[in-house]
């Protein structure tokens, strides 16, 4: 069987010219970053932007800037493919909604923590006051919240403005 390919020992064409059925020549711009062994790297590149637009975008940029540009291609178009309304942003969106209600949880846990701390100060100043010390008794310590740390824990719980909300 016959070997196609570009010369000088390379075996087979790179996927994108496998895909277009093309050959692959020694300066092809896909080769080095759609091997032959990665066919659905270009497959879902070609399908979201087309190999003429990739080629176009691959020209403009420096040669040392392009590898991040196909990686960032491959992303968006795999997103796309998930997700052909939003692509990528409904991601962002989505991982921004999450990071919102682990902000809530934690505000809510930081609060939860103070208030106990408050209680538990109580609780041990009504006990101190109810029987005298012993002086070979161990003393334990005892957190004493300020009001500094009360208003961290109410700023944190009033921050809900998201980056994607439209008001």
């Amino acid at each position: 069987m016959k070997e196609v390919g570009r010369k000088q020992g390379a075996t087979s064409p790179c996927a994108a010219c496998r895909l277009l059925r093309r050959r692959c020549t020694e300066d092809c711009m896909f080769a080095p970053y759609f091997p032959a062994d990665e066919p659905h790297k270009f497959a879902s590149v070609h399908k979201v932007f087309g190999a003429s637009n990739v080629n176009k975008m691959l020209q403009e940029l420096p040669e040392h800037q392009r590898g991040d540009a196909v990686s960032s291609m491959v992303y968006e178009a795999n997103a796309r493919m998930r997700d052909p309304v939003y692509g990528c942003v409904g991601t962002i969106s989505h991982l921004q909604q999450q990071i919102e209600a682990l902000r809530t949880q934690l505000a809510l846990a930081q609060a939860e923590v103070v208030h106990l701390r408050v209680r538990g100060e109580a609780a041990a100043s009504t006990q101190n006051t109810s029987r005298p010390s012993d002086s070979g008794s161990p003393t334990s310590y005892t957190f004493k919240p300020s009001f500094h740390d009360m208003d961290m824990v109410v700023q944190q719980s009033s921050f809900r403005e998201s980056l994607w909300s439209c008001t």
